[in-house]
C-alpha cells in the first residue's frame, strides 16, 4: 500500500529541509559540532549525560537513531563499539548532511541513513538492541511513535532519548515567538513532551526512568556565542543539578534524558 504523507508531516519535512539548508550555509568551522539550530551539544550537561548512557549501552549493539536529522548523534554509538547504526528521517536535506557526516568520519560501512516515517517503521519486530531519540517526539503523534518503538525494540533493549520538557513559561513563550516568525511548526510548538506523557510511555514500556536538566542555564543560552560563556554555562549547570533535586522544580526543567525499557508488545496501531 502506498504510504501517504499527510499535511502535518509535510509541514515538518519542509521545516527541517529548510533548517538543513540554512545549516549548510552558516555552519562554517563548527560544521560537524552543531545541530540544525547551530547549538553545540557538547557544552550542556544533558547531552553529556546522554553520551554517558551511550558509552554504557552501545557496545556490540544494533542501533536505530530515530528521527536522526543531520546525524549529529548517529555516529557516537559506533565510536563506543556499536555494530551498526541506522538513522531514519523524512527530511531528505537533513539525511544528505547525515550521510556526508558519516563519509567525513569514514563510517559509511557501519552507518546507513534512510528516508522513513517514524510513525510507520519499515523494520521487523524485535529488530534493534538500542534506539536513540535525539528529540523527535514533538514532531510526531506520540502514541503512534511509542507503539512502533516498542514493536521494533528487542525485549531486553533500551530506548534512550533526550527531549525538551514543555512546562517552563519562558521556553513556552519563546516557542510561541518562534512559531510566529516561522521558526517552528504549529504541531511541534504544541506537542512538546509533558510530565503526563510519562504515563503514556508506561502503556508501551514497563520501565520508565528520567533525569532532569537546565533551569538557570536557560538565561545564558541566548548569549552562548560570547567568549567565556561555555564556562558560565557549565557553572550554572552545576547549580541547576542542585536545584532540580527539589521535586517541585523538576517540571520546569528545559531538558529530560530518559531510558525506557521492557517494551510491551501488545500494542498495535492503524497504518496511515
Amino acid at each position: 500500500m502506498k504510504h501517504i504523507i499527510n499535511a502535518r508531516k509535510q509541514q515538518e519535512i519542509t521545516h527541517y529541509d529548510n533548517l538543513a539548508k540554512q545549516w549548510q550555509a552558516i555552519a562554517g568551522g563548527n560544521k560537524w559540532a552543531t545541530d540544525a539550530h547551530g547549538l553545540k551539544h557538547g557544552d550542556y550537561s544533558s547531552y553529556a549525560f546522554l553520551d554517558k548512557l551511550l558509552t554504557k549501552f552501545s557496545r556490540d549493539k544494533k542501533i536505530l537513531d530515530y528521527g536522526c536529522g543531520t546525524g549529529l548523534h548517529s555516529l557516537t554509538p559506533l565510536k563506543y563499539g556499536a555494530r551498526e547504526v541506522s538513522g531514519i528521517d523524512l527530511s531528505e536535506e537533513s539525511l544528505k548532511i547525515a550521510r556526508a557526516r558519516a563519509k567525513n568520519e569514514k563510517l559509511t560501512e557501519q552507518a546507513q541513513f534512510i528516508k522513513m516515517d517514524c510513525e510507520q517503521l519499515n523494520f521487523p519486530d524485535n529488530n534493534f538492541d538500542l534506539i536513540l531519540d535525539g528529540g523527535a517526539f514533538s514532531s510526531l503523534d506520540l502514541d503512534k511513535a511509542l507503539s512502533e518503538l516498542a514493536r521494533v525494540l528487542k525485549p531486553n533493549g533500551q530506548l534512550i532519548g533526550i527531549e525538551t520538557l514543555g512546562h517552563n513559561p519562558l521556553t513556552n513563550l519563546k516557542r510561541k515567538l518562534n512559531f510566529a516568525r516561522g521558526a517552528r511548526t504549529k504541531w511541534a510548538a504544541e506537542h512538546i513532551f509533558k510530565i503526563d506523557d510519562f504515563k503514556r510511555a508506561q502503556k508501551y514500556f514497563g520501565q520508565v526512568k528520567v533525569k532532569y536538566f537546565h533551569l538557570l542555564v536557560l538565561l545564558a543560552m541566548p548569549l552562548r556565542k560570547i567568549p567565556g560563556m561555555t564556562l558560565i554555562i557549565k557553572f550554572l549547570d552545576k547549580i541547576d543539578a542542585l536545584l532540580l533535586k527539589i521535586p517541585f522544580l523538576k517540571k520546569y526543567a528545559f531538558k529530560i534524558v530518559f531510558v525506557f525499557s521492557e517494551p510491551k508488545k501488545s500494542h498495535k496501531i492503524n497504518k496511515i
